[in-house]
C-alpha cells in the first residue's frame, strides 16, 4: 500500500494520527502546508484562505477557483505517483479512490467530543466559540467536496476504514490503520486499478512535487 488518504473531521485528532502514521511507515506526510507551498508556485497565493472560506464561497464557482482545484488535483495525482505518502484531507479520497494501492481512511467523532478536543488544543475557555469553529469547519469541508467532486463528505462507503476517535484512542487508530494497510491492496486489486496505471504527463507539476519532497528531507 503506497498511499494512505486521511479525511478527518476537525477535532477528531486526524493531524496527530497522520503524523504518527508517517513516522511509523517512514512515509512522507502531505498536508495543507505542503500543498500551499506547491500551489503558490503556480500563482495560487491565497490557497489557504480560499480553502478555509465560508461554505457558500464554494457554491459560487468561477474560473479562478476551478483552476485552483484542477491544479490541486494534478498535484495530488503527481504526489501519489511517487508513492509512500500519507495525504491529509483536501479531497484526496475523491481524487484517488479508484486505485487499489490507496487506503482511504475517515476519522470522525461525536460533536461534543470534537468540541472538547478543540477547546483543549486551542486553549479556549468559551464553549460557544469552540462549537462555532467545529460547525463552520464541517460546513466548509462538506461544501468543498460536494461542489467539486459531487460527493457527500461523510458517506462511509467512500472509505476503506472509518474510525470513531471519540471512543478509539489515537494509538489504537494508528494500529488499526497499519493493520488495514497490510491487506487492503490485496483485497481491492480485483476491482480497482493499480496506481501504476496513473500516468502523470505534467512534468512541471511532478518536478514541483519532487523538489518539495527533497527540500523537506534536507
Amino acid at each position: 500500500m503506497s498511499v494512505i488518504t486521511i479525511s478527518r473531521e476537525v477535532g477528531s485528532g486526524g493531524d496527530s494520527i497522520a503524523l504518527e502514521l508517517a513516522k511509523a511507515l517512514n512515509y512522507r506526510l502531505v498536508d495543507k502546508a505542503m500543498l500551499e507551498k506547491i500551489l503558490k508556485q503556480f500563482g495560487f497565493v491565497q490557497f489557504a484562505q480560499d480553502y478555509e472560506a465560508a461554505a457558500s464561497y464554494w457554491d459560487r464557482m468561477d474560473g479562478t477557483r476551478l483552476d485552483m482545484v484542477t491544479t490541486m488535483n494534478r498535484v495530488l495525482q503527481a504526489t501519489a505517483s511517487l508513492g509512500n505518502v500519507i495525504m491529509l484531507g483536501r479531497g484526496s479520497f475523491a481524487v484517488l479512490g479508484e486505485y487499489s494501492n490507496v487506503l482511504n481512511v475517515r476519522l470522525q467523532a461525536p460533536f461534543a467530543a470534537r468540541v472538547k478536543r478543540i477547546m483543549a488544543e486551542r486553549k479556549l475557555t468559551d464553549l460557544a466559540t469552540a462549537e462555532k469553529i467545529v460547525k463552520e469547519s464541517d460546513q466548509v469541508r462538506a461544501s468543498f467536496i460536494q461542489s467539486w467532486y459531487g460527493l457527500r463528505w461523510d458517506v462511509a462507503s467512500y472509505f476503506n476504514l472509518v474510525i470513531d476517535t471519540g471512543i478509539v484512542s489515537d494509538d489504537t487508530a494508528v494500529e488499526w490503520i497499519l493493520r488495514a494497510r497490510e491487506g487492503a491492496e490485496k483485497f481491492t486489486a480485483e476491482y480497482k486499478r493499480s496506481l501504476g496505471s496513473l500516468v502523470v504527463d505534467d512534468a512541471v507539476v511532478l518536478r514541483a512535487v519532487r523538489e518539495m519532497f527533497e527540500n523537506n528531507a534536507a
